[in-house]
């Protein structure tokens, strides 16, 4: 990490390296770093680095990123899957002079400078600073330079080497910029309060810390409001805990539905029977319409758990990626009644929740409230990695659950029955008229797409919310797995639907989760200490600065 201050150096009172004299930035630049993010990085950068080679594994990540980034749209993907920021306005200011919107910078070696403009400002780098640049390094930073992203700063080696470069930069400087070679993100927040100083991390910092490093500070730099003051009408996060609250019951009346009379008057008017000739018809099908409905109903509850997480812990703190996770989710799950379109098939009380729930979802997305949240210090570094291996466990989960979600909702819309169904069934896909199998597919395609909605909210939840001390993040995943899991094996087991291929990916499912919660457990329900400027655990005395 390193410091640039307005007309001068400005030391952190610990050991301090300048570029100046042809001292070269330690490192070949960062590399596997750029590319992925913390709960990737860590777990899987010695399997990448004895499989390619350290340098090669960089290199090759950053070069990756770099290019990504360059495509349309290809920026904006890579900087939100990686957990998008919003800059505060404090952050901007100069750096050698040059304004930039955020003091927040990297240095880097003229070697790795043309992929490092490119990749790193998409992980949150204001600004780039190329150090040490001698002569023969000149073409390598003009190239690097060209279509940047960010102010792009030579710190060269002699004046001939600054007179050089300095067309082809924001700035050339030959002194007046150091760095430390530390990590600590509260440290960073406290030097980024004071206007007339940056932060620039080098890299040996970045490979140590990870990706998350510029995000991390970013977060503790952000100025947090005491509370949410005066505003007019209900504040968004209680009409999104409503919402969360009108899916629990939701699931929950469904499951007693399902578990009493199995089917309603407007389901009878449908099919044309009641339960008694559902049984004439096939004597395994009320089970099997009970184990889909069941399944569907500790969906909805799983989905009402993380949403009520997300609104009384994310977006109750002004978090925006609680938001966004929200919203992705909503706007997976409510257009999934028009699935009826398809089949012909209204159910009331499924409109009538839509119908209800839907304007309080709107209302709880509307636009963003200001942070409030409270920053911790992540603490003990090898709890951290742990609970980064069990953030891995459950982003690929909830990657797994979409994935399955959209092969049910296709098979639902199309062809209804997978061979396991018919097994159980003791049946062939003929066996049904086209109305029951409509009132089947239509179970079967609405459950994708809550199981769509569901992994959407748990996937962004374990991607963008992993954070020490966030206890709720951890809670509304629990919650969400009890609710999703256990119903489904459960009435799988009773009703004798157990083959092995169906039921192995829910057991697979399971375990991962319950791994990555119990790793990552002290992580999240621990800590309570802040390192934000604003009453900051970890502060900078006067002897420090």
């Amino acid at each position: 990490m390193g410091l640039a201050a307005r007309g001068g150096a400005a030391g952190f009172g610990r050991p301090v390296d300048t570029f100046g004299g042809g001292v070269a930035v330690d490192g070949p630049g960062p590399g596997l770093d750029a590319l992925m993010p913390d709960w990737t990085y860590h777990p899987l950068r010695g399997i990448a680095a004895r499989s390619l080679g350290v340098r090669r594994s960089q290199r090759l990540a950053l070069r990756t990123l770099a290019r990504v980034g360059s495509l349309p749209g290809g920026g904006w993907l890579v900087a939100h899957a990686l957990g998008h920021r919003h800059l505060p306005p404090h952050l901007a200011g100069a750096v050698a002079g040059v304004p930039v919107r955020s003091r927040l910078g990297a240095v880097v070696p003229p070697g790795v400078a043309r992929d490092a403009v490119r990749a790193l400002p998409l992980i949150g780098a204001g600004v780039v600073v190329v150090a040490p640049v001698a002569v023969d390094d000149v073409p390598l930073v003009r190239e690097a330079a060209a279509g940047r992203r960010v102010p792009v700063i030579a710190h060269a080696v002699s004046a001939q080497a600054r007179d050089a470069v300095a067309p082809h930069v924001d700035a050339a400087v030959t002194e007046g910029l150091e760095h430390t070679s530390t990590g600590s993100v509260a440290h960073a927040a406290e030097v980024l309060a004071d206007p007339g100083k940056s932060v620039l991390v080098t890299p040996p910092v970045l490979v140590r810390a990870g990706p998350g490093w510029f995000g991390r500070v970013i977060d503790a730099a952000t100025p947090t409001d005491p509370g949410p003051g005066r505003q007019r009408g209900w504040p968004a996060w209680w009409w999104g805990l409503l919402v969360g609250l009108g899916m629990i019951g939701a699931g929950l009346g469904a499951a007693a539905i399902t578990l009493g009379p199995v089917l309603l008057w407007y389901d009878r008017a449908f099919l044309g029977m009641d339960v008694a000739r559902l049984h004439a018809v096939n004597h395994h099908l009320v089970h099997f319409l009970q184990h889909d409905r069941i399944t569907m109903a500790g969906t909805m509850v799983a989905i009402g758990a993380v949403y009520t997480g997300l609104a009384a812990g994310g977006l109750r703190q002004g978090m925006a990626w609680a938001r966004d996770a929200y919203l992705v989710s909503g706007w997976i799950a409510f257009p999934t009644l028009l699935y009826f379109l398809g089949f012909g098939f209204v159910e009331p009380l499924h409109t009538a929740v839509v119908v209800v729930l839907f304007p309080m979802f709107l209302l709880a997305t509307r636009r963003r409230t200001g942070p409030r949240w409270t920053v911790r210090e992540d603490g003990p570094e090898h709890l951290r990695h742990r609970a980064l291996v069990g953030q891995l466990l459950l982003v690929c989960t909830g990657i797994s659950l979409f994935i399955g979600g959209a092969v049910v909702s296709f098979v639902g819309l199309t062809g209804v029955f997978v061979d396991s169904d018919l097994d159980f069934l003791r049946v062939g896909a003929d066996a049904f008229d086209q109305r029951l199998l409509s009132f089947i597919a239509h179970d079967r395609a609405g459950f994708g797409g809550a199981l769509m909605a569901a992994a959407a909210a748990i996937t962004l939840l374990s991607a963008w919310g992993w954070r020490r001390g966030e206890w709720w993040v951890w809670w509304s995943l629990a919650v969400a797995a009890a609710a999703g899991f256990l119903p489904a094996l459960l009435v799988h087991g009773v009703i004798g639907y157990v083959d092995f291929f169906h039921l192995a990916p829910v057991v697979l499912g399971l375990g991962l989760t319950v791994t990555g919660l119990a790793l990552s457990r002290s992580y999240l329900c621990g800590g309570a200490a802040r390192c934000s400027p604003r009453g900051a655990a970890h502060r900078v005395t006067a002897t420090d600065r």
